[in-house]
């Protein structure tokens, strides 16, 4: 899988989703070897969105395309400013339920010391994560320029994310986010994204 991750600061998020409800209408049918989208603004007006691609040739030929080019001057008016992208084919996808039915996706962004380790770690364990966080139903990390990564997670409700967050986990997955924590390389930065816009092929 190959994800690009776009993200800006947006005036108007009403104008941004109907951008992409557009793309999806009109443009989606033609994107060979699309995965899906996963996009939002926060409440403070920060854009994000990870594009999914079958590979990075999928994203290449979509993005050479006339309709994708006149799109994207279009979308990007609604944007302050420029947009910055990422791109990854480093990409670590856990599924438990139907991500398109998440109810809020909380979007992480930050950097690591060790890569590989983290890589390790996010792998282990899945049957006691899913027993012990349920309103998580699927992340999706992409990793690149040597441990800078972005990570979607997809929750069943902000509420339940909430109270997720409050609960203690047991000792050998304390010991995982322990250690997930000391490869950090500082605080992430997190998007709320409250209102998902979650697309994928029909």
């Amino acid at each position: 899988m190959f994800v690009q991750v776009i993200q800006g600061q947006v005036a108007d998020a009403e104008q941004a989703h109907a951008a992409f409800d557009r793309w999806v209408e009109e443009l989606a049918p033609e994107a060979t070897g699309w995965l899906g989208t996963t996009a939002g603004v926060t409440e403070d007006g920060r854009f994000i969105a990870l594009a999914r691609f079958e590979s990075a040739e999928a994203a290449r030929r979509n993005s050479e395309s006339p309709a994708q080019d006149k799109w994207w001057h279009e979308f990007s008016s609604v944007l302050s400013g420029d947009a910055s992208f990422h791109d990854s084919d480093d990409v670590i996808v856990d599924v438990q339920g139907e991500p398109d039915a998440a109810g809020f996706v909380q979007v992480m962004q930050g950097a690591g010391s060790n890569p590989e380790r983290a890589r390790e770690l996010m792998g282990q364990d899945p049957e006691l994560w899913a027993d012990f966080r349920p309103d998580v139903i699927g992340s999706v990390a992409a990793m690149y320029d040597e441990g800078d990564y972005t990570m979607a997670m997809y929750f069943t409700s902000e509420a339940e994310a909430r109270e997720g967050e409050q609960k203690t986990p047991p000792p050998e997955l304390q010991a995982q986010m322990d250690e997930m924590q000391a490869l950090a390389a500082g605080p992430p930065t997190f998007f709320d994204l409250k209102q998902p816009w979650l697309y994928s092929p029909r």
